[in-house]
């Protein structure tokens, strides 16, 4: 299998699951998102928060530049739902949902089969010499799955 062969699936695969995200984003409601998932679970605008947050760390990680949504960090990431008080808007989450999602666009497709390759900036020249693995397809990988597990959850709050 070529290298162009295995980016082209992986990427498909993440964008079928941004379209996924973005048609249920736009399906439900702001009363909707403010629900939990499941009892005592976390509610969809955090949930939505805290997508943005992790593809927003997804630029630095790749090496495409600093994060455009660093505010999101800290509520999203490093704190629980409901810990903090003053969060965005699902309105205001929904457009930096919509931002993020095309500033990796526009980064993915500027990276030729190669590049993806190509160690991720966590890892070690060292570390990446014993475990080629660790490189930027292998984080969209990952994170493709992780999208896909939130959206699972986020489809309760659909009636």
């Amino acid at each position: 299998m070529t290298n162009q062969l295995m980016v082209k699936m992986v990427l498909d695969s993440w964008n079928a699951q941004v379209q996924n995200a973005n048609k249920l984003f736009n399906e439900l409601t702001d009363e909707q998102m403010q629900n939990e998932v499941a009892p005592k679970r976390n509610r969809g605008i955090y949930l939505l928060g805290h997508l943005t947050a992790v593809n927003d760390k997804i630029l630095p990680l790749l090496g495409f530049g600093e994060q455009s949504y660093s505010q999101l960090n800290d509520p999203f990431l490093a704190k629980p739902d409901k810990s903090v008080m003053e969060i965005p808007t699902v309105s205001e989450l929904r457009n930096y949902w919509n931002g993020s999602t095309a500033i990796l666009e526009k980064h993915f497709s500027s990276l030729t089969p190669d590049e993806w390759f190509a160690k991720h900036t966590s890892v070690s020249s060292e570390d990446f010499a014993k475990e080629p693995h660790r490189n930027r397809l292998n984080v969209i990988i990952s994170r493709t799955n992780h999208l896909a597990y939130h959206l699972g959850q986020l489809s309760f709050l659909k009636k």
